[in-house]
């Protein structure tokens, strides 16, 4: 089968022809249909992590946000047939461990990142294995489409999982997004079908107005700010009197990480979705003595578990969320790098989501 495939990092991925995966008793093999490009595939190709001892090897298929068919069964698989359609998480767990048997699978403490580490090859190609299916596959209403469980991916998860079940999100609360890529848009939309009142912040005009057609009620253009209103904590007050109940970082930068701490009113709430770069290295320094005397409190989310996805899914199907309407761009295989490379200039909007493999 076709595979995109890391060679070297920052390079052009290269497209082999590899082995169609092995079938575990407890897993299946998806046909891929679609299957999202995320900058979490970014950090990947560009060799980040190491700092967390998390670095993607090399050799790895990457690709981690597929949708699509089931075409063999595992022997052991109970709930699952073939040609049943299907979302796959990319934080997979293995279904028996403490945190999985109390509704936590996406920090499962022997999970598998799919698409991030040799033993789970990822979905840049026309099938993906999938392990402990009963567990981590998610059965997709006949109306949801590839192309939306695609958008679906990490980023739309995570953000669902931050908002709707970390940081508690009411109706009625000022929330503020820190960076408008495919995750920040996820949650400005996710964030507006909960009740909340939206702030998006972005350098660019584009991504701000896709947040506006999103639910955004205010947004917020750091790159135009000038004379007193310097500065992105100083105007998010100004439009909410006292700060934000809830603030997210969604870009993972040091200058956006404190911008999302500091525009928060009295015990608000920090949700830190992005993930960090090169220049941070995972660490960013935060106003701990200001975040205790004012009973702040900071989270973090990366994905959603298995067991939760039935909720998003259900609203989907719905209508009351729409993560089509984030899809921008419809590639082939051969286009990711390019995709990736884009990614390093800011030069992507919304979601881009592979179609042809």
């Amino acid at each position: 089968m076709r595979a995109a495939v890391l060679e070297a990092y920052g390079e052009p991925l290269s497209i082999e022809s590899v082995d169609p995966p092995d079938l575990a008793p407890h897993g299946v093999v998806v046909d891929v249909d679609a299957c999202g490009i995320c900058r979490s595939d970014w950090h990947a190709w560009q060799g980040h992590g190491e700092w967390a001892d998390d670095q993607v090897p090399l050799g790895q298929v990457l690709g981690h946000e597929p949708a699509g068919r089931i075409a063999r069964v595992g022997e052991r698989v109970d709930t699952l047939d073939e040609g049943d359609r299907v979302a796959v998480p990319f934080n997979l767990g293995e279904g028996s461990c403490y945190q999985c048997r109390n509704g936590h699978g996406n920090v499962c403490e022997d999970g598998y990142a799919l698409g991030f580490e040799s033993s789970v090859p990822g979905a840049f190609a026309e099938q993906v294995h999938v392990p402990h299916a009963d567990f981590n596959a998610a059965t997709l209403p006949e109306d949801v489409s590839a192309e939306a469980v695609a958008a679906l991916g990490c980023r739309y998860v995570t953000a669902f999982h931050a908002l709707a079940h970390r940081a508690g999100v009411d109706a009625g609360d000022w929330i503020a997004v820190h960076g408008c890529g495919g995750l920040g848009l996820a949650a400005v939309q996710i964030a507006s079908a909960l009740g909340a009142r939206v702030i998006a912040v972005d350098v660019r005009d584009e991504p701000l107005a896709m947040a506006t057609d999103l639910g955004a009620e205010e947004t917020v253009n750091g790159a135009e700010l000038e004379g007193e209103a310097t500065d992105v904590p100083g105007v998010i007050e100004s439009i909410t009197e006292t700060g934000t109940h809830v603030s997210v970082d969604a870009l993972g930068r040091a200058e956006t990480c404190r911008n999302s701490v500091d525009c928060l009113r009295i015990r608000g709430t920090h949700v830190q979705i992005g993930l960090t770069t090169a220049a941070e290295k995972g660490e960013v320094s935060l106003p701990i003595d200001e975040l205790t005397r004012w009973d702040v409190t900071v989270v973090g989310s990366r994905g959603m578990p298995p067991s939760r996805y039935d909720e998003l899914l259900r609203m989907i199907d719905a209508g009351t969320l729409e993560p089509e309407r984030l899809v921008t761009n419809r590639v082939r295989l051969e286009d990711v790098s390019d995709r990736l490379a884009a990614m390093s200039e800011y030069d992507t909007r919304g979601v881009e989501v592979v179609t042809e493999l």
